[in-house]
C-alpha cells in the first residue's frame, strides 16, 4: 500500500488544479487517471471544438466588414483546420500534459481508480491510502437516449465529432444544446450538409431569443433546423443513417451525432463502499464534501452542480482550500445558476446568473432591459452579427441577477457581468464604471440610461 496525503481520482481540469494546489502547498499527492491526462475538455470537448469553430467564425466576421469582405474568397482549407485541431490536442497523446503534474511532485498512477474503503483507492492490484482526503473528479460521458435502433448504428458522440479525421458530406445532429449547436455550426462551416433535430427548442436552457437567433443563423448557413421534432427510430443501410422523427418525416445522412446530455462516470467508482449511491451525480455540500464524509470531496461534473470546465477548477480551489485549512467563503455565488457560460456559435451566446425563466422560478421579481449588442458606435464598425443583451435587474436590491449576451465575440463581455453579479455591485455604484468610447462595452451606458441613473 502506497500512502499519500491526498489521492485524486481523475486528471481532468478539476483534478489537475486540486492536485496542483495541494502539491504546491507541500502535501504529497497521487492522481489517478484511466484515460488521458487533461481530461475530456482538452482532447474531446472545449479545445478541439473551438479549433473547428474558429476559422469559420473569423471568415464570417471579415465578410461583414466592407473592404475586408472583398479580400475573403474561396472555402476554408479543411485539411489545415483539422491539422491545427490535431496539433492543439496533441494528436490524442497526453505526453505534453504530464509534466505539469510531475514538475510539481505529483505522482501519476495510470488506471481506473475506485474506492475500496475509508481513504483507500484501488488501481488494479495497487491500493493507495490517503492520510487526509480523497478527491473524486471523475467527470461525465455522453449520454445516449433510448431510441429504437440507435445503439446499432454506431452513433457519434462529442468524442467522434471533435476528433473526426474527415468531414462527412452530410451529418444529422440530435440535440440542440451546447454540443449540438456548436458542432452543427462547425461542420456546416467545413462543408457538411447538416440537419439539426432540436426537440422542443434550440438552446432550451438559455433565453428564448438566444436560441431563436442561433437557429436563424444556422438556417442562413444552409442548416436544416427542425424544432419540435424528436427521433423515433434510427437505422443504417447502404444509403447512410436514416432518422425517423415523431411527425413521420425522416432524414438520411452519412453520420449521426447524438448530443442529448451527459451522464456521470460514477459506476464502478466504489461509491457504495462508503455508503453513497453507486450511480448518478454525487451530492455535495458548499465545501464540496460528500454528505457525512469529512474526508471525501467531489468536484466538477461528477457532482452535477455546474458542468463547465471553469467551474470544475473553481470547485477544485474550494476543496483544496478546505483540505489545507484555508477555506473559501462558504456563500460562493458563482456556483449553480450563477455560473458563467459561453456557447461558441454564431452569434455567440454568453450568459451569467439567471435567465428570465430561472429568475421567475426562484421567486425573483426582476426588471428586464433589452439592448441591441451592436447598437452603439463600437458596434457600427465591428463587423458583428445582430445580437441582443438582456439585463435582469433585481429592483428590490438594486443589483443585477442575470445577463445574457448574443453577438460576435461577446464571450469577452462576460467577465464584467460576472463581476457585477457575483460581487453584488449596487447599480448606483456600477454606474461609475465608465466604458471607453468607441467600444461595444457602451451597452452598459444604455442600461444605465434605461434605468434612469
Amino acid at each position: 500500500m502506497q500512502s499519500y496525503d491526498v489521492v485524486v481520482i481523475g486528471a481532468g481540469p478539476g483534478g489537475e488544479v486540486a492536485a496542483g494546489r495541494l502539491a504546491e502547498a507541500g502535501l504529497s499527492v497521487a492522481i489517478v487517471e484511466g484515460d488521458l491526462v487533461g481530461g475530456e475538455c482538452s482532447f474531446y470537448a472545449c479545445i478541439p471544438s473551438k479549433a473547428l469553430l474558429r476559422p469559420g467564425e473569423l471568415v464570417e466576421e471579415a465578410k461583414h466588414v466592407p473592404g475586408a469582405a472583398q479580400a475573403v474568397s474561396g472555402k476554408l482549407d479543411v485539411a489545415a483546420v483539422l491539422a491545427r485541431r490535431d496539433e492543439l490536442i496533441g494528436h490524442l497523446d497526453d505526453a505534453g500534459q504530464v509534466p505539469w503534474l510531475t514538475d510539481r511532485g505529483i505522482t501519476l498512477v495510470r488506471g481506473w481508480g475506485r474506492l475500496v474503503g475509508e481513504r483507500q483507492v484501488a488501481v488494479g492490484d495497487e491500493v493507495l491510502e490517503a492520510r487526509k482526503a480523497v478527491i473524486l473528479a471523475g467527470g461525465t460521458r455522453a449520454a445516449l437516449p433510448d431510441i429504437e435502433g440507435l445503439a446499432e448504428v454506431n452513433p457519434w458522440t462529442n468524442r467522434e465529432a471533435t476528433t473526426a479525421g474527415q468531414i462527412p458530406a452530410s451529418l444529422v445532429v440530435i440535440g440542440a444544446g451546447v454540443v449540438g449547436t456548436e458542432m452543427t455550426q462547425a461542420y456546416a462551416s467545413l462543408g457538411a450538409r447538416v440537419t439539426l433535430v432540436a426537440g422542443r427548442a434550440v438552446l432550451p436552457r438559455e433565453e428564448d431569443f438566444a436560441g431563436e437567433q442561433v437557429a436563424a443563423h444556422l438556417r442562413e448557413q444552409g442548416v436544416d433546423v427542425r424544432v419540435g421534432h424528436r427521433p423515433r427510430s434510427v437505422r443504417r443501410d447502404e444509403a447512410g443513417v436514416t432518422v425517423t422523427l415523431t411527425d413521420g418525416s425522416s432524414v438520411t445522412a452519412d453520420e449521426i451525432l447524438v448530443a442529448t446530455g451527459r451522464t456521470p462516470q460514477a459506476v464502478d467508482m466504489g461509491l457504495e463502499v462508503v455508503g453513497l449511491k453507486p450511480e448518478g451525480f454525487v451530492e455535495v455540500d458548499e465545501h464540496m464534501r460528500a454528505p457525512g464524509l469529512d474526508w471525501l470531496y467531489v468536484i466538477g461534473d461528477l457532482n452535477g452542480r455546474a458542468l463547465y470546465t471553469h467551474m470544475a477548477k473553481y470547485q477544485a480551489a474550494i476543496a483544496s482550500g478546505e483540505i489545507l485549512g484555508k477555506p473559501m467563503v462558504a456563500d460562493h455565488l458563482a456556483d449553480g445558476p450563477g455560473s458563467p457560460r459561453v456557447i461558441f456559435t454564431s452569434p455567440q451566446v454568453a450568459a451569467v446568473g439567471h435567465t428570465t425563466a430561472t429568475a421567475a422560478a426562484a421567486g425573483l421579481a426582476v426588471r428586464v432591459v433589452d439592448i441591441g449588442t451592436e447598437a452603439n458606435a463600437g458596434g457600427s464598425y465591428s463587423g458583428g452579427t445582430v445580437g441582443t443583451v438582456r439585463f435582469l435587474v433585481d429592483e428590490k436590491r438594486g443589483v443585477l441577477v442575470g445577463v445574457t449576451f448574443t453577438g460576435t465575440a461577446v464571450a469577452e463581455f462576460l467577465q464584467a457581468a460576472t463581476i457585477a453579479i457575483v460581487g453584488e455591485v449596487p447599480l448606483t455604484r456600477l454606474r461609475h464604471a465608465i466604458p471607453s468610447f468607441p467600444t461595444r462595452s457602451e451597452i452598459w451606458l444604455y442600461l444605465f440610461n434605461a434605468l434612469g441613473i
